[in-house]
């Protein structure tokens, strides 16, 4: 069994399967657009929940939320299901496929096997599609591989119902309604009016005062923890930026080539002057990376080290208040 599908590499799972199953389904959306409109940037700090023995930080929303926020903007309509068996998992991807519709799973990382193994470790909000099935293997759409591959049936199964932090439980999803004309320009600012009220949220470990809050942790991580701890805390922190799904800098690169987008639809030149100072943000957020992993890895040469990312961190922090504070009024 084989359904037609076509593979596009996305620098993002979610994004990416979400334009990839639109695109299959007769809509034309970009990932960057899918990211905008489902307001996907996101920043939240949690040092009460440990992620591999570090405190958790997250640089985007929720699984699952970036499809649902598109469905809900653009009028779509979206399947969703999850199994407490992999015997009825199966038989519904099955289905699925007999009857031509290519399906979106949430999966967990550590047991894919074409993953090299530095990037297989118990995360369980990657996503991928399977577009076909033979007799020992799945044909697998995983959109931050370059081309297609496979997984089979028991790697499949190990996948879906992986254990731990938002296990997926044989999650699967697909689009079963798009209208013939969407509105995207009313999506597009209801996408960037969610994330602006997100990133300047009055919270403390929310958005861009969540940022500021990790600056000031930062600092104070040595001292706390021992180096050896502070120094794991900050590998987890650019791991989750920069190699799990995105984060940081990359991230801030798609959001910029959404604004790109945005623009043109609206007809709005300050988005595309903004889309140029998110893409300086953005490196700002790789070189903050590059200078933590030196740190970590014991190549740095700065005397005061940790302040001195600290300070980038907050800098970025400063940048990005008055970013979106810019973006608001951009389109009120």
């Amino acid at each position: 069994m084989q359904v037609t599908f076509t593979h596009h590499q996305s620098a993002h799972c979610e994004n990416g399967v979400a334009s990839n199953l639109l695109k299959n389904s007769g809509l034309n959306i970009s990932e960057p657009m899918v990211f905008g409109i489902g307001s996907g940037l996101f920043f939240v700090y949690l040092p009460f929940l440990k992620v591999n023995h570090a405190p958790a930080i997250s640089y985007r929303t929720l699984p699952g939320q970036i499809f649902n926020k598109v469905a809900n903007r653009l009028n779509l309509k979206i399947k969703r299901q999850k199994f407490s068996s992999t015997v009825n998992a199966n038989k519904a991807l099955d289905e699925n496929l007999k009857n031509n519709i290519p399906t979106g799973l949430q999966v967990g990382v550590y047991h894919l096997s074409y993953f090299p193994d530095e990037y297989r470790f118990h995360f369980n909000a990657h996503n991928l599609v399977v577009y076909g099935k033979t007799e020992t293997d799945y044909l697998i759409s995983d959109p931050v591989m370059e081309t297609v591959t496979t997984l089979t049936h028991e790697e499949l199964d190990k996948v879906r119902f992986a254990k731990g932090a938002f296990a997926p439980r044989g999650q699967m999803y697909y689009p079963i309604q798009i209208p013939k004309d969407v509105d995207l320009k009313s999506a597009i600012i209801k996408g960037i009016k969610n994330t602006c009220r997100d990133m300047l949220a009055p919270m403390p470990i929310v958005g861009v005062r969540g940022i500021k809050m990790v600056s000031r942790q930062i600092r104070k991580w040595p001292l706390k923890h021992g180096v050896r701890k502070a120094n794991h805390y900050l590998a987890q922190m650019v791991r989750m930026q920069e190699e799990i799904g995105t984060g940081g800098g990359g991230f801030r690169f798609i959001y910029a080539a959404f604004l790109q987008e945005a623009s043109v639809i609206l007809n709005n030149e300050e988005l595309k002057v903004l889309s140029k100072e998110m893409t300086q943000i953005g490196d700002s957020w790789r070189d903050f990376a590059v200078e933590a992993s030196r740190i970590y890895k014991n190549r740095s040469a700065k005397e005061d080290a940790y302040n001195a990312i600290a300070d980038e961190l907050l800098s970025i922090a400063n940048r990005e208040e008055i970013f979106f504070k810019k973006l608001k009024k951009a389109i009120s």
